[in-house]
């Protein structure tokens, strides 16, 4: 039985990691991400622990805040103004998920969409989605990286995305149609969705129920993109089941796949933000 080829994505970062430190070479001055923490929570600890880890083997200038998870809204929304308006600051970084007192669309808003690492303020939508030049979300540039990388043609392709969340589904639709792919996204009152799968050529999958995608949602020979982190009894689990290797044509692995690009691409929009700010968009 031949298996899906597994597209990882650790050599993908590591090329954008390599492009990273030949542009900082060439710079006056190094870019500088401001990282916001409120709280313990675990999972927020080891992501932002590894973000900051990241963005300094790299060179940047990175700094985490910590703050108490019963922080007010306002304090926290009045630090991330004044951070707009520090010219030594050119990310900003707001951990997700915020204490339930917190509005997160109130703080994301807050961002100056020149320092919006992350992608998420509205003014970055809208130029997402009208064609224009900003900063845009990582996981979905993490994946067009790496189907790129591995020389996954999207132009023309019919293209599903199970998953309609801000920060991967709804984006990652936007840049798809910038790469002439046919999109449908999907979602969990999509009616037939099996079927629905079952008709790209390139499926992505980020819904957050593990193993929810089996083999017969697969159209042989696809490709599947897996961005499903799911922990179950202590493993990472993905939201396609192991079994879709004997069916599809290529397969990111969980972990490995998707999650290293999520950083590398963090770590390409603190840059990019750092020209777009001095510089302007490229003519």
């Amino acid at each position: 039985m031949t298996l899906a080829r597994i597209l990882s994505g650790h050599p993908v970062a590591e090329a954008v990691y390599a492009e990273l430190r030949e542009a900082l070479r060439t710079l006056p001055f190094l870019p500088s991400l401001r990282v916001i923490r409120l709280g313990e929570d675990p999972a927020s600890v080891a992501y932002v622990r590894l973000k900051d880890k990241k963005a300094r083997e790299l060179g940047l200038l990175s700094q985490v805040e910590v703050y108490p998870e019963d922080t007010p809204e306002e304090v926290l929304l009045a630090r991330i103004g004044e951070l707009n308006q520090d010219p030594g600051v050119d990310g900003i970084l707001v951990q997700l998920p915020l204490p339930r007192h917190i509005r997160s669309e109130r703080v994301l808003e807050a961002i100056s969409p020149l320092k919006d690492v992350d992608g998420f303020h509205p003014v970055n939508v809208g130029r997402l989605w009208s064609g224009g030049e900003g900063l845009f979300p990582c996981t979905p540039l993490g994946i067009l990286r790496l189907l790129r990388h591995y020389g996954v043609a999207l132009r023309g392709k019919e293209v599903v995305v199970l998953g309609r969340s801000n920060i991967v589904g709804r984006p990652l639709a936007g840049l798809l149609l910038r790469e002439d792919a046919t999109v449908t996204v999907a979602h969990s009152r999509t009616q037939g969705l099996p079927e629905v799968a079952r008709r790209a050529e390139v499926l992505v999958v980020a819904v957050g129920r593990p193993h929810l995608v089996r083999r017969d949602w697969v159209r042989p020979g696809a490709v599947v993109v897996d961005v499903g982190v799911n922990r179950v009894e202590g493993r990472l689990l993905g939201d396609v089941h192991p079994e879709v290797a004997e069916v599809a044509g290529a397969l990111t692995p969980v972990p490995g796949g998707v999650g290293p690009m999520t950083v590398a691409m963090l770590m390409a929009n603190t840059v990019r933000a750092a020209l777009l700010r001095r510089h302007g968009p490229p003519r």
